[in-house]
């Protein structure tokens, strides 16, 4: 008799049931593993890549959302800036320019606080920001800041304070405004 069969007779002797469903299910166990390696096999290759992807996109979803937060405070910020202006009418920062000779030294130095808070605040916009290389939404959301920029810059009575406004600023910020103001100088005087 063969070893094999031996083995067979004796388990089957041991426990009781027919020898052909103990080999069935030896069988059976043997596929379910083969099942189970082929299953890890298909999660590796396709599973894996999958979730990376989905990894990668909910990073880049969380980023935009991180950036548009960021850009509101920022909006907010300025909001209150200009709820500022509107408590300061006799200033006239909302509207055309005025000669400042009709305004009071208290006045004058009012505009001068309110220029510096702008400024402050223009800096920072531009430091959390603006990058040279930026994204489409990154773009988007730096127009709109370059657009109060050059606003501001068209003022003459900004663009006049600007150098004492700019010190001990950030470099960069500091020639990105500084070029946008000589841009909106050189458009005035056409």
């Amino acid at each position: 008799m063969p070893q094999g069969t031996a083995a067979l007779r004796r388990f089957s002797i041991e426990t009781p049931g027919d020898p052909q469903l103990i080999g069935c299910m030896i069988y059976g166990f043997a596929f379910e593993l083969e099942w189970w390696e082929s299953a890890s096999y298909i999660v590796t290759v396709i599973g894996l890549p999958f979730a990376i992807i989905v990894f990668m996109l909910e990073q880049r979803r969380e980023r935009q959302n991180e950036e548009e937060e960021l850009y509101q405070r920022l909006s907010d910020d300025y909001a209150e800036f200009l709820k500022l202006t509107l408590d300061h009418p006799d200033l006239h920062l909302t509207h055309a320019e005025t000669d400042e000779a009709t305004l009071t030294p208290e006045q004058l130095e009012q505009k001068e606080i309110l220029f510096e808070i702008l400024t402050s605040l223009f800096e920072r916009a531009y430091i959390l920001v603006y990058e040279e290389k930026m994204s489409r939404q990154s773009q988007r959301l730096w127009a709109s800041w370059e657009d109060y920029m050059r606003g501001w810059c068209r003022r003459h009575d900004f663009r006049s304070r600007l150098h004492k406004l700019l010190k001990g600023e950030d470099p960069d910020f500091v020639a990105y405004l500084s070029r946008l103001a000589e841009e909106e100088r050189q458009k005035n005087e056409r």
